[in-house]
């Protein structure tokens, strides 16, 4: 059309913000398989700066048997775009996630292939989350109901069981013994529950992440977690998190406990990371209003993962795979997560598991 001006390019700089502003990891590789590009993302989800990744190869950060450089080498060799969903995305320093993706040449760089990594959709995960609340919400209902149902009537068989001891013979103490202890342990499991059943609002103020995640290391390594070597991956800069010390504490040691035990006895590392992301929008439990949730805590171990069979119900009560536990301590930390407004998430697979809790901040005001 004549007058008009053809369209301007992007100059490299702006290129470069371009490709730092879009949510999935992209990463650009060589005609031998090596990086020489990467963005904001990719850096996020290797955990590794661009400056170190540049010039690295592929198969140093993703294991060659991974159906990820099939991707590549398809889309090089024949010249066009191939995807492919639900791929167990692994790291040497992460555990694994499923991602989808996407593989496609550059046709002016000859041997060149931009690869597109997109973990789980936020919706995914939020439609786990409610699935994880609602267990908590089970719990809840069930503590009150057996609380009231049978704690009252335990205590009764149990005064009966004392009475009678006084005038039984010595075979009928055995068993009036037996009763006692059998409902003692009944009513330990409930008082166990009761925290469930409680659900006033938490009172919630400023807390330091790291002072808490310091106590709870502190914690695990002179008890549960003395076979674990923990690190530290600490964004300094973080603001204080909206929510309640106590809660925080017994629901992180719930978790670095349950990473002790999956190590096993030989030992294993637990790696505690914080970082800052721009978070999805919940309504805070008790606030009628809607809070970002940008401060990222995760639990990472290097275990053999969580059976396939136990994580569409990890969060529910009484699912467990260790003898001699109820169960309740993933319950316990999805109803802390939850009464913190908060969400929970988790990535497993052979080289170990990652609980990420995703936490509102405090505003200036509430930490006046």
């Amino acid at each position: 059309m004549s007058g008009s001006k053809p369209a301007s390019s992007l100059s490299g700089e702006a290129s470069n913000a371009v490709l730092n502003a879009l949510p999935d990891a992209v990463v650009v590789l060589d005609g031998e398989g090596r990086l020489v590009e990467v963005n904001i993302a990719a850096e996020q989800l290797f955990g590794v700066s661009r400056t170190a990744l540049g010039g690295r190869a592929l198969t140093a950060l993703i294991p060659g048997d991974s159906p990820i450089h099939t991707l590549v080498a398809q889309a090089r060799d024949g010249g066009q775009t191939v995807s492919q969903d639900d791929v167990v995305l692994e790291s040497p320093r992460l555990a694994a996630r499923n991602a989808s993706v996407h593989a496609a040449p550059v046709p002016e760089l000859p041997g060149h292939v931009t690869l597109t990594l997109r973990e789980r959709t936020m919706a995914h995960k939020l439609d786990r989350q409610l699935v994880h609340r609602n267990a908590a919400r089970s719990v809840t209902a069930m503590a009150a109901l057996l609380a009231h149902e049978v704690k009252n009537p335990l205590s009764g068989i149990r005064g009966a069981a004392q009475l009678l001891e006084q005038t039984a013979g010595e075979d009928d103490r055995r068993l009036t013994g037996l009763i006692r202890e059998e409902a003692d342990r009944i009513v330990t499991v409930l008082s166990e529950m009761e925290i469930f059943s409680d659900e006033r609002p938490i009172e919630r103020g400023p807390v330091n992440i790291h002072e808490v995640l310091d106590h709870v290391k502190q914690v695990a390594q002179a008890g549960v977690g003395a076979n674990l070597t923990i690190r530290e991956a600490y964004d300094p800069s973080l603001p204080p998190v909206l929510g309640n010390r106590n809660l925080l504490i017994q629901a992180l040691l719930n978790l670095a406990k349950n990473a002790a035990e999956a190590v096993g006895d030989d030992g294993g590392t637990l790696t505690l990371e914080t970082r800052y992301q721009h978070g999805i929008r919940l309504a805070v439990p008790g606030g009628g209003r809607r809070v970002d949730l940008p401060l990222v805590v995760t639990l990472t171990d290097d275990g053999p993962g969580i059976p396939a069979d136990l994580q569409r119900h990890l969060f529910d009560p009484f699912v467990s795979t260790k003898t001699g536990s109820r169960g309740l301590g993933l319950a316990l930390v999805a109803k802390v997560v939850e009464d913190h407004g908060g969400v929970i998430e988790y990535d497993t697979g052979p080289r170990g598991t990652a609980f990420r809790i995703m936490l509102p901040t405090t505003t200036d005001e509430e930490a006046r």
